[in-house]
């Protein structure tokens, strides 16, 4: 189903909200590597924000998601101070890792592989 006008204006403003959460609770650099919120995705209702993060060089993705869900409640609140005054609920928080960065390094190097063989095979 396609996301409705005020979904798309309701997690633009979440995203921009969490980015500057994140920066400045030094979840953006991190253990050398960075982390950016590459989407959010709002329900219907406006009551739940779907968050999926790119994690790149961060060599335990899953354990740096779990850390940043028990500093759940600290973002959650600094959310509601920031759109106090757009929105009459804060929406509830939840991560996803987003590993579409996995698979576009994953594709390059097959790409790389298959030219290196064609040329290879080539007289």
């Amino acid at each position: 189903m396609q996301e409705t006008k005020r979904q798309k204006q309701v997690g633009q403003l979440v995203q921009e909200e969490l980015s500057d959460i994140f920066n400045r609770m030094g979840f953006n650099v991190t253990e050398g590597g960075m982390i950016s919120i590459s989407s959010v995705k709002m329900t219907p209702d406006l009551l739940e924000a779907r968050i999926y993060l790119s994690m790149f060089q961060i060599k335990a993705p899953v354990e740096m998601l779990a850390r940043m869900n028990e500093r759940m409640g600290e973002i959650r609140r600094d959310l509601g101070n920031r759109v106090a005054k757009q929105l009459r609920r804060v929406p509830e928080l939840t991560f996803f890792l987003d590993d579409t960065l996995d698979h576009v390094f994953k594709m390059e190097e097959l790409f790389k592989k298959i030219n290196e063989d064609d040329k290879k095979s080539k007289p």
